[in-house]
């Protein structure tokens, strides 16, 4: 069941919301370049780390170095290194190493710009700019491990207070997978076939 932002998911008058990204956490097959890339490159401070070799919340032993680099914000992005960890599985299709990325925001329009000679002079190459229907402006890049960042300012001051719209939207597009599951049609070329008809109709 979808509900608005005033109802919870389970019908009480209350509900609970995270405050903040406290952090976001990969796996790192070399620690030393990442912290390079993290403090060098993008300019973050080492925040903390923890070295164990236990896992505090599953009990699973095995040696790991835990690294923390935090933004103007206080908000961090993290990684883990344990040795002798095999290389993660090739993914299945293309879109896994577009969609799964994340998305680091800048003061200004002019900064994603200054961002983007920025790596660029460090020899990294840049995707974009991009201007994303007017709803934010971005480059995109990878780290040393291959995880796609993205650098954005929003170009709509309300860009992420559009929740009449997002439930609107979730809706036709479930509904829509429905409709194509019952009818015995390809989900993928039915929600390409709506997306083309909303366009249309806009």
């Amino acid at each position: 069941m979808v509900t608005s932002a005033e109802t919870a998911v389970d019908g009480s008058t209350e509900r609970l919301t995270p405050l903040m990204l406290n952090h976001a956490a990969w796996v790192t097959h070399d620690v030393e370049a990442t912290a390079n890339f993290y403090m060098n490159v993008m300019g973050m401070e080492l925040a903390s780390t923890v070295v164990d070799d236990t896992v505090p919340s599953t009990g699973d032993a095995f040696p790991y170095f835990h690294i923390f680099f935090r933004m103007k914000d206080g908000s961090t992005i993290a990684f883990f290194e344990a040795p002798g960890l095999p290389e993660r599985p090739a993914v299945s299709h293309p879109a896994y190493e577009i969609f799964d990325h994340i998305a680091l925001q800048a003061e200004t329009h002019e900064e994603v710009d200054r961002w983007y000679d920025w790596l660029v002079g460090k020899g990294i190459d840049v995707v974009g700019p991009t201007d994303h229907g007017g709803l934010i402006y971005s480059i995109y890049f990878r780290d040393p491990n291959g995880l796609r960042l993205e650098i954005t300012h929003p170009t709509d001051p309300e860009w992420n207070r559009h929740s009449a719209k997002g439930l609107a939207d979730l809706t036709m597009w479930n509904e829509g997978k429905k409709r194509a599951v019952e009818a015995g049609e390809d989900v993928a070329e039915a929600m390409a076939a709506l997306i083309a008809s909303r366009r249309r109709h806009r």
